[in-house]
């Protein structure tokens, strides 16, 4: 690599694919902080209907994509998306080089590929949190081309990084997510309690809360079960579930866990057995984690599940899947752990839980997760990758030439 190239500040583009609050525009927008605070020249674009903004401030420059609303139909939805980011980065690469984009969803991956294909850029990288099963075929093809046309991709876990490899052919750089030091702790604050007036949080008794929406990705209406379960022996217990601003249609799963808590008798809202809450403001996140008494992310599919990192900095404690990712970075000690697929199971960790709160231990686990997992060592490696990336696209280019 020449020696400029190995130490000079990158121009970089992060894409993400909504400025809501999802766990992989944390990802994008913590990750940007890292690197802006390392020195680079860091922009983050998005998706945005008029009068959104990012769900937090962003302190480096930022690039709307206008949109829409939404449409109901999935395809229609990405396809424009799509063709928004492409027609935007099209305008924006006309006055402006970067020295490398790095989307981290299939509607970046897509505008990426088709700016690729016409020549306006040399490659791309791609991180790839998860994937999902569409039914829709063209869903599918777009979800494929967003990570196959990629100079680079990048992985959360091993578990994904695996998964490409042997089903996709795929070969995957593995980096890590962060925790956001100092902004989750267990010390009470005192907006604490207007939260719990406002979420129609009951004190005096055990709160169950996960974060992510009602969605079947997350487990939801087996968590659900599992709470119906739990409430045989605490019987005042309330389920908070949080957060939900996806583009993805779960009404119906939704429509199913509202029949579900109806036959069980259980009221949903303020006040309410079950207390749904949608998307809440950032600034209200850390008081959330510590109004629970338990949290739980018994999910099905994860590409980390960074909810873990931010529960434990919080001092409460977790019951997960005993699945990948989560078993790769959580001992027996940090969580309890459930088998995803027996409501039972997830019922039995959250009494487990609930019975025997260590703060002790809790604090022990957040402080050595702290330690491995931290947004300035991530950035640290992206660099890295980065520079590997752009040194053997040169290489490639020279060859290119040279074979003229």
């Amino acid at each position: 690599m020449h020696e400029a190239m190995a130490s000079r500040p990158l121009k970089i583009g992060l894409l993400t694919h909504s400025v809501n609050p999802r766990g992989g525009v944390v990802h994008t927008l913590e990750l940007a902080h890292a690197l802006h605070d390392a020195g680079h020249d860091v922009t983050v674009m998005a998706p945005a209907s008029a009068g959104q903004q990012f769900f937090r401030p962003v302190r480096c420059a930022t690039r709307l994509i206008p949109v829409g609303p939404t449409p109901r139909d999935m395809v229609e939805m990405v396809g424009t998306r799509i063709d928004a980011f492409t027609t935007s980065l099209t305008e924006l690469l006309q006055a402006t080089r970067f020295d490398l984009l790095h989307t981290h969803d299939p509607i970046g991956g897509n505008a990426l590929a088709n700016l690729q294909e016409r020549g306006l850029i040399d490659g791309f990288v791609r991180t790839v949190h998860h994937l999902e099963v569409f039914a829709d075929v063209q869903l599918m093809r777009w979800q494929a081309r967003g990570f196959r046309a990629a100079r680079q991709v990048f992985c959360v876990s091993r578990l994904w990084q695996h998964l490409l490899a042997t089903k996709h052919g795929v070969r995957a750089a593995e980096v890590r997510n962060g925790l956001q030091r100092g902004r989750f702790s267990p010390e009470r604050q005192p907006g604490d309690a207007l939260l719990v007036q406002r979420l129609g949080v009951r004190t005096g008794a055990p709160v169950v809360l996960a974060l992510g929406g009602v969605e079947e990705r997350k487990n939801t209406l087996r968590l659900l079960q599992a709470f119906v379960l739990l409430r045989a022996s605490h019987p005042d217990t309330q389920l908070v579930i949080a957060g939900g601003a996806s583009l993805l249609d779960h009404a119906q799963y939704g429509r199913d866990f509202a029949a579900l808590a109806q036959a069980s008798d259980l009221p949903i809202g303020p006040g309410g057995a079950i207390v749904l809450t949608g998307a809440l403001p950032d600034d209200d996140i850390p008081a959330l984690y510590r109004l629970a008494d338990v949290v739980a992310m018994p999910s099905l599919n994860e590409g980390f599940g960074l909810v873990t990192l931010e529960a434990l900095a919080s001092g409460v404690p977790i019951v997960v899947s005993r699945i990948a990712p989560f078993t790769e970075y959580l001992r027996d000690a940090d969580c309890h752990w459930a088998d995803p697929l027996k409501s039972a199971s997830i019922a039995q960790a959250l009494q487990a839980a609930l019975a025997s709160r260590s703060p002790a231990r809790i604090a022990a686990s957040a402080a050595r997760l702290g330690e491995t997992f931290s947004w300035t060592a991530s950035a640290d490696r992206h660099v890295q990758l980065y520079r590997e990336g752009l040194s053997q696209g040169a290489t490639a280019a020279v060859a290119r030439t040279h074979l003229r």
